[in-house]
């Protein structure tokens, strides 16, 4: 949900509308299939929403940071698909998901233990943030803590805690986490600060992370976005994997873009693919964030292309 948490991008109206440049060429009609891929965002519409431990830096001892940079190392994007795909299309406990991941990837060996006591780690209200809670719980108990995972709720709920101590550890996402805290800081209509680039990100977050008493850890190469799926049939049958190849094949009449109400007036929606690649749908269907109705869309073949979420584990991971 990192992505679409962050809003796609800055707020405009909500309602469905044409596409923001007409589209002049014939487009690629949908194609109904089962099997949807995200196309290749290569030149870096989304932000960094890169997975990264937030712990409070009164319990951020060198031991704790070390255990939660051993969940960083050790995720990727696909890896994060399937821990989602064992949640919420298997339907898995987190904790099950969790504790398998750790298995199978080694997770606790060569952990230090650190000075103990108790941590609370708090989770989003998500099913892949509580999943993330579990993989820091198992490390964080490795190295020696007394640890519980707390369903805290969205990020103006958690952030406060975490400040406070009433949380010592958060799973966050880097590009979100850096505007919310830029936010806080400077006001509601602060420019924001996330980049594409995950160092530039970091490097701006962990300063003003510092200030309110957050340290934040390694970040992974999983990540949480906004992102663009297709049917493996539309990919095959159009040649299109990347939406540079998307805007060059497929703008046009025929093509039909899903996503939210607003996604045409968002940087990182509709707008930025008219920005960024000079994409041009031919119509715009108003759907929901990257969910059930979107992804049904794509199936069924009422859509070309949806907005998504890059971690969903709905999503086809080769």
């Amino acid at each position: 949900m990192a992505g679409l948490l962050a809003g796609c991008g800055e707020a405009g109206s909500s309602g469905t509308q044409a596409p923001a440049t007409a589209a002049a060429g014939a487009g690629c009609a949908p194609v109904a299939g089962d099997q949807l891929v995200v196309l290749q965002d290569d030149k870096k519409l989304q932000n960094s929403d890169n997975v990264v431990a937030a712990i409070n830096t009164k319990a951020a001892s060198p031991q704790a940071v070390a255990a939660t940079d051993k969940v960083a190392q050790a995720l990727d994007t696909p890896k994060l698909i399937a821990l989602n795909r064992a949640v919420d299309v298997e339907r898995k406990t987190s904790a099950v998901a969790a504790q398998e991941f750790a298995a199978a990837n080694n997770l606790t060996a060569g952990i230090e233990r650190g000075p103990g006591g108790d941590i609370i780690v708090g989770a989003a209200n998500f099913s892949e943030n509580a999943t993330l809670g579990e993989l820091y719980k198992i490390v964080l108990t490795a190295a020696g803590y007394n640890v519980t995972v707390q369903t805290i709720g969205n990020r103006e709920l958690y952030e406060p805690a975490l400040e406070k101590g009433d949380v010592q550890v958060v799973p966050e996402y880097a590009a979100s986490a850096l505007d919310f805290l830029n936010g806080k800081a400077n006001g509601a209509n602060a420019q924001p600060l996330s980049s594409p680039d995950i160092n530039e990100t970091m490097g701006k977050l962990r300063p003003l992370g510092e200030k309110v008493g957050i340290t934040f850890g390694e970040p992974s190469a999983a990540q949480d976005q906004n992102a663009f799926a297709v049917t493996k049939g539309f990919s095959d049958k159009y040649g299109v994997t990347t939406l540079s190849q998307l805007a060059e094949k497929c703008s046009g009449s025929a093509t039909v873009l899903g996503g939210p109400p607003e996604c045409p007036q968002r940087p990182k929606c509709q707008q930025g693919l008219v920005e960024t690649y000079t994409f041009n749908a031919g119509k715009f269907s108003s759907l929901d964030a990257g969910g059930p109705q979107t992804k049904n869309a794509l199936r069924t073949g009422a859509i070309s292309v949806g907005l998504v979420l890059s971690s969903d584990g709905d999503l086809a991971t080769t």
